[in-house]
């Protein structure tokens, strides 16, 4: 009898079930109705200023502000130039017909097609090239995407140095400013960096908060923006956030590592800034993260209890984690049962092995007689010296939670970008910040290197590669 024939494995990507409106092909602009160029006003509070202003300043005499503060960005359409389905390229790669339009195209009638952004279409991660104010106005005002967005990933430039140092190669990261080989004919690319800090500081603040403003928009109420800074600017960005979204929704300042600091003078400098700020700080989704808690060497946890019972501290190379520990063992630390402040149901003696301990005067155990004993039952109790103490070991809680120091994130070994991000900082943002399923937009992905990287299920995202930066 013949074997059966194998069936041909499926090949599935992942789905998002949301829609959003259709924007216009590129090929399909001639359909695009004729229309006079409309402009979006934006409005801000011009009394909240990044600039330290005060009565009886030294030189400052009047501040005078305009009433009416606001800027004007043009609605503009998004032309879609290419897809790529990985389900295409996958079936290609098996070499099955690929069938493109059952999973990479919206199937849709010519008639509803070309009545732009009337109707409803899956859902697909998008690159999408242009001036990221012009980008998120076009979200905003053209896909009412306002209010939808759950998290934004901001990489500006630093505004270091207020020059080009555009770099053209991926193969080739090592950019110097004005060298004919490094310039580029690409119109949006020349427009990124002409002229861009005309005014310096002033050009660079003027272009963050225009774009923190419309980012303010897009967010949900529950969501959150992280602006990635280094620490020439970080004080003049975190005013301007103060103003775009208000000082009681800052959330957290996280330093984290990029580099050994080697080949620096003076006090080493190793680390740049996340600057994390919400929609409205009693509505923002907050997941808690996790890391496995280290045993041996820079941990508490030295100790290890052998399968027989014994208990010993580790030898230098199982702390170096150059020795494995014994099958069966266990690590722990010991901790103090000594409360500091008195507590009278918990001030009594204590006899352990035939040693009777007293906590000491204006002082109590940390828990009552009767806890005390449950504890040397379960054999958790241990006095080295004068003090009684508490086994705790690594398989009770062998997790803690992340905080604001990121010290783990030196970047990528195999950068792309001279600048690349380090993907474990943004995977942490979008884990702490969103659900699948949720939106995730990065204004600045290719200009710095931070193209989101999502966990699995992604959710959907959308990534701008920008004209000016």
């Amino acid at each position: 009898m013949g074997r059966k024939p194998k069936e041909p494995k499926q090949t599935k990507a992942y789905r998002h079930g949301e829609k959003r409106k259709n924007n216009p092909e590129a090929g399909l602009i001639e359909f695009v109705p004729k229309a006079k160029e409309t402009l979006k006003e934006y409005c801000w509070d011009p009394r909240e200023s990044p600039q330290l202003i005060w009565a009886g300043k030294a030189g400052m005499k009047r501040v005078e502000v305009d009433e009416v503060a606001s800027i004007e960005v043009p609605i503009v359409n998004l032309h879609i130039h290419e897809r790529v389905s990985t389900e295409a390229i996958l079936r290609t790669a098996q070499r099955t017909d690929a069938q493109r339009t059952l999973f990479a195209d919206p199937e849709m009638e010519f008639s509803k097609e070309i009545q732009f952004y009337q109707h409803d279409v899956d859902w697909s991660n998008r690159m999408i090239l242009g001036d990221s104010l012009l980008v998120m106005n076009s979200l905003i005002e053209r896909e009412s995407m306002r209010g939808k967005v759950q998290c934004i990933y901001m990489d500006p430039p630093y505004g270091i140095k207020y020059a080009s140092n555009f770099q053209p190669r991926i193969d080739q990261r090592d950019v110097k400013d004005g060298k004919d080989e490094d310039l580029t004919r690409e119109v949006m690319q020349v427009q990124a960096f002409r002229d861009t800090w005309e005014l310096g500081v002033h050009s660079y603040l003027t272009y963050l908060r225009d774009r923190l403003l419309l980012s303010r928009e897009l967010l949900a109420d529950s969501g959150s923006i992280f602006v990635q800074i280094g620490d020439e600017n970080v004080h003049r960005v975190r005013c301007l956030m103060d103003e775009a979204f208000g000082e009681e929704n800052f959330f957290e300042q996280i330093p984290f590592r990029t580099t050994s600091g080697l080949g620096t003078s003076g006090l080493k400098s190793v680390c740049d800034y996340l600057l994390w700020y919400c929609k409205d700080a009693k509505q923002v989704k907050f997941r808690p993260l996790f890391e496995t808690k280290p045993t041996g060497q820079g941990s508490m946890f030295i100790g290890v209890e052998l399968a027989d019972g014994t208990r010993r501290n580790m030898s230098a190379e199982e702390k170096r984690g150059e020795k494995l520990l014994p099958d069966g063992s266990s690590p722990f630390r010991l901790s103090d049962l000594v409360s500091s402040g008195r507590t009278e149901s918990c001030v009594y003696n204590y006899e352990f092995h035939g040693r009777r301990l007293e906590p000491g005067r204006n002082c109590s155990w940390k828990t009552t007689a009767d806890g005390m004993a449950r504890l040397e039952k379960a054999n958790r109790l241990a006095a080295p010296g004068r003090a009684l103490q508490f086994a705790f070991f690594h398989r009770d809680y062998p997790v803690a939670e992340i905080n604001n120091l990121w010290d783990d994130t030196v970047g990528e070994l195999d950068k792309a970008y001279a600048v690349q991000t380090s993907n474990n900082i943004l995977r942490r943002c979008i884990l702490m910040t969103t659900d699948p399923g949720d939106l995730v937009l990065d204004p600045t992905c290719v200009r710095k290197g931070t193209r989101v990287l999502t966990p699995s299920p992604p959710p959907p995202q959308v990534g701008e590669e920008q004209g000016p930066c």
